[in-house]
């Protein structure tokens, strides 16, 4: 009989943050976060720096879609090394709050993306996440975004008004 598999401090962490995440913890996920974390998404053009940004991105998200993040049945999931995971989950959620300009409508929704995460003295560093933008408008039922949204938008990330 093999002994089962270890699981390092980064995969460890790794399930940390996404309970918390999940559960909408904040202090929780804001414990998993390195000071000097980073997150960028490529979508929107925002890049959300340090703890105060994370919360950010993380209210951003939350308030306008009270998301979860799950696996993919399609997704897969690889660390390329102990300090970068590599994932194809997704977004579930419905559209409760503003987002982008857009008003809330109700809508449910399903968003594929692709995450990076890299860490550094076993927290989360950085987070680079691609998705298709116009496909999750779609789904809110909207064709396009306000490009004068999403320069707010990016300012806002970077703590910036508009």
């Amino acid at each position: 009989m093999s002994a089962p598999a270890r699981t390092s401090p980064n995969q460890s962490m790794l399930l940390r943050h996404l309970a918390a995440e999940n559960a909408h913890d904040m202090a929780a996920t804001m414990a998993t976060l390195h000071e000097d974390c980073v997150f960028r998404d490529f979508a929107t053009g925002q890049v959300f720096s340090g703890k105060a940004g994370a919360e950010r991105h993380y209210r951003q998200w939350w308030e306008a879609f009270g998301n979860v993040v799950e696996r993919s049945s399609l997704g897969s999931a690889h660390w390329i090394d102990d300090e970068t995971y590599v994932a194809e989950p997704q977004y579930t959620g419905c559209h409760i709050g503003p987002f982008l300009g857009l008003a809330p409508t109700g809508r449910a929704f399903v968003l594929p993306f692709t995450v990076f995460v890299r860490f550094r003295n076993g927290l989360f560093v950085e987070e680079r996440f691609y998705y298709d933008l116009a496909t999750l408008m779609r789904q809110l039922g909207e064709e396009r975004v306000d490009p004068q949204a999403l320069v707010q938008a990016q300012a806002w990330a970077a703590g910036r008004e508009c």
